[in-house]
């Protein structure tokens, strides 16, 4: 395979293939190669990749962290924090050397944009961060928009064992193209607070989830999200908001709006640091939901959508 100089400490290229000999091509050298240099590595993609990955390695599998992504990063605001940098900042002053496949066939509509923009705010985490992060794209299985998007996300692509600069790499425009409004249904309850009824929403926002089917052993998550939203309403974003309550699909969706301008990209995907009070709210809501979305201007405000999978 010819390869591009790495300039930066940090690398992240997309690795474009089609079947499970090219997917082995490319994912298994890159992990035997990182182990010989006594790299730590870790691989992050959805089971039956993991499988192919870990029956390619056989007895060498046992020295590498694996996850199933489906499970680890279905909520995809979560996999910077609790994946990616959870495992490059448990092993300081080595080169961590990820594979992560964040987006595969079957991610739904409401997903994809949260996948794209966590693509992209990878090159922000990881700025100067001395880590390599592969990740695999299924190209007869995923449209040519998600594609495209790869070359966006991504400084260097890996396509028939070459690898080369993306000349449309821009994750920055990438990120707030995906800023996209969200909609409400017009069945939607709804109820408006302050820091005085705080505790009050909070308990009859988890009735209504109760209600329209999220099952008792999410509650606690899901009262967790609201408390931590509404409270960073009050807080951060003149002290008012409006919460509203549906259910579509599998899910019950928990939708906070407020006056507030999120500008923070990384906000909910940065661990802060363990001598920092608070500034961990949208990291709890990430780590507790199946989904998160956010969209945020000057004008509209911060509408937030919280999924939990009935």
């Amino acid at each position: 395979m010819r390869t591009v100089s790495i300039t930066e400490p940090f690398d992240h290229p997309a690795l474009f293939y089609r079947d499970e000999q090219e997917y082995l091509a490319g994912t298994v050298p890159f992990v035997r190669d990182a182990l010989d240099a006594g790299d730590p590595v870790a691989v992050a993609v959805p089971g039956p990749n993991l499988a192919l990955i870990r029956d390619e390695l056989g007895e060498r599998a046992a020295e590498v962290h694996l996850l199933d992504m489906t499970r680890a990063g279905r909520n995809p605001g979560r996999i910077i924090p609790r994946v990616l940098r959870a495992f490059a900042d448990s092993h300081p002053g080595r080169r961590a050397r990820i594979i992560g496949e964040p987006i595969w066939a079957g991610r739904t509509e409401a997903e994809y944009p949260a996948c794209v923009q966590h693509e992209a705010l990878i090159n922000l985490a990881f700025q100067g961060r001395e880590a390599t992060i592969l990740c695999p794209y299924d190209t007869t299985r995923l449209d040519a928009s998600v594609l495209a998007d790869a070359y966006v996300t991504h400084p260097t692509v890996i396509e028939s064992g070459t690898q080369a600069d993306s000349s449309a790499y821009a994750p920055e425009a990438l990120v707030a193209r995906y800023n996209q409004p969200l909609s409400t249904p017009l069945g939607a309850v709804s109820m408006v607070y302050t820091a005085g009824t705080l505790p009050a929403v909070r308990q009859q926002a988890t009735r209504w989830a109760a209600d329209l089917g999220l099952g008792e052993h999410r509650l606690d998550d899901f009262e967790l999200a609201v408390a931590e939203l509404t409270t960073n309403s009050v807080v951060h974003a003149g002290g008012e908001g409006t919460l509203r309550i549906w259910a579509e699909d599998q899910h019950v969706i928990c939708e906070v709006h407020d006056s507030g301008l999120l500008d923070d990209p990384l906000a909910g995907r940065r661990l802060p640091p363990r001598e920092q009070r608070g500034g961990r709210g949208l990291l709890l809501v990430n780590v507790v939901a199946d989904l998160v979305r956010v969209h945020s201007t000057p004008a509209l405000g911060t509408t937030t959508h919280v999924y939990f999978h009935r």
